[in-house]
């Protein structure tokens, strides 16, 4: 017998129109950013990298900048509205990393820088940077004219990448202050293979 016939009595509790919540925000949601959404994502990163190396991969103006030029390379995780995790990628016009990817975005490029991934604080060590960089990854595989995904990071990050599926390229050629940075690499397989198995 099911649940429902084993307890036909039980009916659905209804909350009276008066009571009902209107304009809810969606528990969970993914979202390309938009420059409004500079100053939340600042204050993140600059939490998540200043206390710990002591540099910011973007500022804010920087942040505006990218937001402004490709909001579409961009993803934002929201819960209940609020910002919790993100990415901000641009497009470079070559395979390797070299100091002008830090502040240009070439719009025939075929190479996604992603400058910066971060995680709000109090949603940390709770698998929400591989989920974004999963969700992010199948997103770039519906752009057509994205081949590779790039990124530089500190020696301790590259296991974290790697379980994304970025293989380590060698030093990066950039450094900033004192830091040196290994670069990784993500081949974008997948929308040549849809467009393969079409019937169009």
């Amino acid at each position: 017998m099911s649940v429902t016939g084993a307890r036909p009595f039980l009916k659905p509790i209804l909350e009276s129109p008066g009571r009902q919540r209107r304009h809810t925000l969606p528990a969970s949601e993914f979202r390309p950013l938009n420059p409004q959404d500079a100053i939340s994502v600042f204050e993140i990163e600059r939490e998540a990298f200043i206390s710990v190396s002591g540099e910011c991969p973007l500022h804010l103006d920087e942040v505006r900048h990218f937001l402004t030029l490709c909001p579409e390379l961009s993803l934002g995780w929201f819960e209940q509205g609020r910002l919790v995790a993100f990415i901000i990628g641009s497009l470079w016009d070559e395979d390797r990393l070299s100091e002008g990817a830090l502040t240009l975005h070439k719009p025939d490029g075929h190479t996604v820088h992603i400058h910066v991934l971060a995680v709000h604080r109090t949603f940390r060590q709770q698998g929400k940077g591989p989920i974004l960089m999963w969700r992010y990854q199948q997103y770039l595989r519906c752009l057509p004219y994205v081949r590779l995904a790039v990124l530089m990071c500190e020696e301790d990050l590259v296991p974290f990448y790697k379980k994304s599926g970025f293989k380590v390229m060698g030093p990066c050629s950039i450094t900033v202050a004192h830091l040196t940075f290994t670069e990784m690499q993500f081949a974008i397989a997948g929308h040549a293979l849809m467009r393969r198995n079409s019937q169009f």
